[in-house]
């Protein structure tokens, strides 16, 4: 029942209950390992140690997989110190630790980047823990130690692994194929990845990735094409991140055009990144190509892949920037039918119609927007601000301030900056003293220093309407 309860709360109610009121009831070791993982997972790690500690007691008969379970969960909760003492107390329940234990506890170190640990554990692993090591012992210590850019020590622990009886592996070799790569040596990675041929191991899509990726961050992207080229005629296919690699350095190199067909390719197998559609749609639009960034979203779709809200607000922001802010508008409304969209989604929208001078669309996504619950931010606030402004109307942008601060959302210095600068063009200095009552109605400190200075600078300081303001926001500072 333990195993099976989804919710952790009851689960451990559960447990506790039938603990607790049922006098002839012990539980077994089975329901501690259940528990006792269901709480790891979760990070909820006090209760868990509480329960290992009543495990103890009882000296129930325990197996190694419930402390590869609770070490591996400290490496992921970046714990790296209670993943060790987790370690050393595993002979404290008479199981004797092995190398799987071991080696958890040594990736649990590379996930906390405390390569140091994983080099000073290595030694002394049959000294002071009685355990062999294996090929994956070795490709850990190798890994830490490529970390470490200590890329002869990891060189040297690959010529010493036939001296164990190992044989280096794949995963080795690509390994010390990345250290390369990372170095900038593509000479030394060539070498390596020749090596790997020559050994009889058929490289995988992880191993052309490495490789690729040296080349990309070089700037050779014909090598890197020919690898992927070479991949897929020797059968590899692709992986997720081939593609991501390869995509990013396309856009990174303004190859637009090259770099949404792998996408689109990759649509076809995988579910690509938010981040990753976003810097295609971005260098698309860059290159003028805003249509095609368009095709991205639409292709998604057809392949039941929803676009999130930063893809949606991406080609919102182009669209805009464009001048086509009724095919943005009409993007938004086929975007709102699959879900809410953010405060970042409806602000690109609503800057791209007061830029455009369209206040009354702009006026109709705001009151859309709080009307599904989603609230108006300082920057929302900011560019209606700025469209009156810019349409000549910057005595409602001032409504538009009162309206901000009743609802509590605070202004910045932008807000006084666009505010004052389209009342001065204005010829309406007058109101200038009216926002400066509504900006110091919380007394002068409800201002920053930031804001004054631009209320300082932009206004005449000795007018005797600024000394009356600014004597009213003194006493109500003082009271």
């Amino acid at each position: 029942m333990i195993k099976t309860q989804q919710n952790l709360d009851l689960a451990l109610q559960i447990f506790n209950y039938a603990g607790q009121f049922h006098p002839d009831f012990t539980h077994n070791y089975d329901t501690y390992q259940a528990m006792i993982e269901k709480l790891s997972r979760a990070r909820e790690f006090e209760e868990m140690e509480i329960l290992l500690s009543q495990l103890q007691r009882l000296q129930l008969k325990c197996g190694e997989n419930l402390f590869v379970t609770v070490i591996r969960n400290y490496g992921i909760a970046s714990r790296p110190k209670l993943a060790i003492k987790t370690f050393l107390k595993i002979g404290d329940f008479g199981v004797k630790r092995s190398v799987r234990s071991f080696n958890t506890l040594l990736n649990a170190m590379i996930q906390n980047r405390r390569f140091d640990l994983v080099h000073l554990l290595f030694k002394n692993c049959k000294e002071k823990f009685g355990i062999t090591v294996n090929v994956f012992t070795c490709n850990i210590l190798v890994k830490a130690l490529c970390k470490m850019n200590d890329l002869d020590g990891a060189i040297k622990v690959l010529d010493e692994m036939p001296g164990m009886g190992m044989i280096p592996n794949l995963v080795t070799y690509t390994t010390i194929l990345g250290a390369y790569c990372c170095r900038g040596d593509l000479v030394g990675a060539r070498k390596v990845f020749g090596e790997i041929l020559n050994k009889g191991f058929i490289p995988d899509a992880t191993t052309y990735t490495v490789l690729m990726d040296g080349f990309c961050n070089q700037g050779r992207m014909i090598d890197a094409i020919k690898i992927m080229d070479d991949m897929e005629e020797n059968g590899i296919e692709p992986n997720d991140i081939t593609y991501g690699v390869m995509i990013e350095a396309l856009c990174k190199e303004k190859k637009a055009g090259e770099a949404l067909n792998l996408l689109e390719d990759m649509i076809d197998k995988y579910v690509p990144s938010s981040a990753l559609c976003c810097k295609v749609i971005d260098a698309l639009c860059e290159d003028g190509k805003v249509e095609d960034a368009c095709n991205i979203w639409r292709k998604l779709l057809k392949t039941n892949c929803t676009p999130d809200n930063a893809i949606s607000s991406a080609l919102i922001y182009w669209l805009c920037k464009d001048g086509k802010v009724w095919e943005a508008r009409k993007l938004f409304n086929e975007f709102e039918k699959g879900s809410i969209p953010s405060v970042l989604t409806y602000n690109t929208l609503i800057d791209g119609m007061c830029e455009r001078g369209e206040l009354q669309e702009a006026g109709r996504l705001w009151d859309e927007m709080v009307e599904k619950g989603c609230l108006p931010n300082v920057f929302t606030y900011n560019m209606l601000i700025k469209g009156f402004c810019k349409m000549g109307k910057a005595s409602e942008g001032v409504g538009v301030l009162e309206d901000m601060v009743d609802k509590g959302c605070l202004p910045n210095k932008f807000t006084y900056s666009i505010l004052i600068d389209g009342l001065l063009k204005s010829k309406q200095e007058k109101d200038i003293m009216k926002v400066l009552a509504v900006a110091t109605s919380g007394g002068l400190l409800s201002l920053d220093r930031e804001s004054w200075g631009i209320f300082v600078t932009k206004t005449v300081a000795n007018s005797e309407s600024w000394k009356h303001v600014l004597d009213n926001a003194l006493l109500k500072t003082a009271t």
